[in-house]
């Protein structure tokens, strides 16, 4: 079980890359919806697996220091994926307005908040925002991940309603995929909260100065 976070983590960046792959072959708006959405399934459970199931300290695989990068990168993959598929299958142009935000925020937290490229909670550089003002740039890395979410969301929803389905199904699968957002969104309120796991002992440090 200590290896389903990292199996899942890998599965997202297979499912990224074949939604990258279905931008260019005409796959079906269906087959695209599906493949999308047991990427972001994967991406609800993955942490939640590592927390539930972590490796004991003397036996983590040399490869898990570097474990949350690989979660950026599959997290940004099947984005990035989705973003393609729906800008050349579905619209262009709310594709790329859509694509905008995301962009704006990402480049504000990679060279402010962390202060170098692809950063981290985790890993960024002395005179960042996370570094100097810690409750800030927390707030600026949930406000990105809320947009990110909403964007998805919008994705996700127009290409379904966009799809060869009947509108039955498609009803029926919003429905699902309503109750589904919300069960998750209950059962991961404490990750709606945070934004790393060594980000939540650097917050706790930081009250107990206050």
């Amino acid at each position: 079980m200590r290896y389903l976070a990292d199996i899942l983590t890998f599965a997202r960046i297979i499912l990224a890359a074949a939604l990258f792959v279905m931008s260019f072959y005409l796959a079906p708006l269906h087959a695209a919806f599906i493949v999308f959405m047991l990427g972001e399934i994967t991406d609800a459970l993955d942490g939640t697996c590592a927390t539930r199931w972590p490796f004991p300290k003397n036996k983590t695989p040399k490869y898990r220091k570097y474990a949350a990068k690989y979660d950026m990168f599959a997290d940004g993959a099947i984005a990035v994926a989705m973003n393609l598929f729906f800008s050349f299958r579905v619209n262009l142009t709310a594709g790329l307005l859509m694509l905008l935000p995301y962009l704006v925020f990402g480049l504000i937290i990679e060279f402010v908040v962390y202060g170098k490229f692809l950063g981290h909670p985790d890993d960024c550089t002395e005179n960042c925002l996370m570094k100097k003002n810690f409750k800030l740039a927390k707030k600026i890395i949930l406000a990105r991940r809320n947009v990110y979410l909403a964007i998805l969301f919008t994705m996700a929803v127009w290409t379904l309603y966009a799809s060869e389905w009947s509108l039955v199904t498609k009803n029926i699968i919003m429905g699902i995929g309503l109750f589904g957002s919300l069960f998750f969104w209950i059962f991961l309120s404490q990750r709606r909260h945070n934004i790393s796991r060594d980000a939540v002992d650097i917050e706790k440090k930081l009250s107990k100065k206050s």
